[in-house]
């Protein structure tokens, strides 16, 4: 458990009673605390027509939590390519690299991040092509290095920057990983998509991965959605409002949701039982101890050396002590800044 780096990933939640403003404001929060407990690096989602997730916008977010912090990365969980250009993305990480550089993280998934209209909104072309997808990614890493060449002469991504950020492959089947793989970049496995993800999904990326001059090595992390209270029944009341919100997610409901009482005193009905079980792979959940066995195991099965966890929670106070549990239990040592 000494070498394990435990990262954070953000999604803004909206939760009862509060506004989006005051979610972002949390999220800010967050990062601040995470960078004291010594979290590795701090990643915010991307979600379109959603009134439970504010976080549509990583890059511009990420501006403000750079300057709100020192030495902790901060990324994007990600970037949802296929919506944009990869000259504007790789500006956009450009400028954040030159803004805060060794520190930028630029997670890159395939999905819309939202449904088909919002998806069709941001671009109306799209039809989420693997081949398309895979171009992109090259054309990505060529604005990086400046490469790209056109009839009218050479294309910069500015500003330009001597350092690149930290390309990972979101990914929750073997498809995406395979793609990382071939294009010799980072892997980010989302266990708290898929559930049933297998580890043999990682085994297949390292053996085929093909190095390059900027990732000589593969390098996996595991994200997970992680619940982790003082005490069992805690532990069990915020196990039932992530189940609650994953199992609303299930039936295409992504806008606001009841109130802490109300989820409380709801009955799942069989059906929705099924779904919880299934669900219950992308949760890690109990007591400090039993957190640190479960999450341990988890780094062993999947042979990684990072985990990316996840909290949603009814209350700001009881998700900031839930990512204090964690760094006390897996032994998180925080990085001594420079004076």
């Amino acid at each position: 458990m000494k070498d394990l780096k435990i990262g954070l990933l953000d999604q803004s939640v909206v939760r009862h009673n509060i506004s989006p403003a005051q979610a972002i404001q949390e999220t800010i929060q967050t990062i601040k605390l995470a960078e004291k407990l010594g979290y590795s690096r701090f990643w915010v989602s991307e979600h379109h027509n959603s009134k439970f997730i504010a976080g549509s916008a990583p890059e511009i977010l990420l501006a403000r939590l750079g300057a709100e912090t020192n030495n902790i990365r901060i990324g994007s969980g990600g970037i949802m390519l296929p919506n944009y250009s990869a000259f504007k993305v790789a500006e956009n990480f450009r400028l954040l690299e030159t803004l805060y550089p060794g520190r930028i993280d630029l997670g890159i998934g395939r999905a819309s991040g939202g449904d088909k209209a919002s998806a069709t909104l941001l671009n109306p072309f799209n039809n989420f092509n693997e081949e398309d997808y895979k171009e992109q990614l090259t054309q990505l890493n060529q604005f990086f290095k400046d490469e790209v060449e056109t009839e009218q002469g050479r294309v910069y991504a500015v500003p330009q920057a001597n350092t690149i950020p930290q390309q990972w492959i979101l990914s929750s089947s073997g498809d995406s990983a395979k793609i990382a793989a071939k294009k010799g970049l980072n892997l980010a496995i989302a266990k708290f998509i898929n559930g049933l993800v297998s580890p043999n999904v990682v085994n297949q990326y390292r053996e085929s991965f093909v190095p390059t001059s900027t990732n000589p090595s593969p390098n996996v992390l595991l994200g997970i959605f992680v619940v982790c209270g003082e005490t069992s029944e805690e532990t069990n009341q915020m196990r039932k409002y992530v189940d609650y919100i994953l199992l609303q997610f299930d039936l295409g409901n992504y806008q606001k949701f009841p109130d802490y009482e109300t989820i409380q005193n709801h009955q799942f009905t069989s059906f929705e039982k099924e779904r919880l079980h299934y669900n219950s792979k992308r949760i890690v959940s109990g007591t400090p101890n039993i957190i640190k066995e479960k999450i341990s195991n988890l780094a062993k099965e999947f042979d990684v050396d990072e985990i990316m966890i996840s909290t949603m929670s009814f209350g700001k106070e009881l998700r900031f002590r839930n990512f204090e549990l964690i760094a006390e239990a897996l032994s998180i040592i925080p990085e001594i800044q420079s004076l």
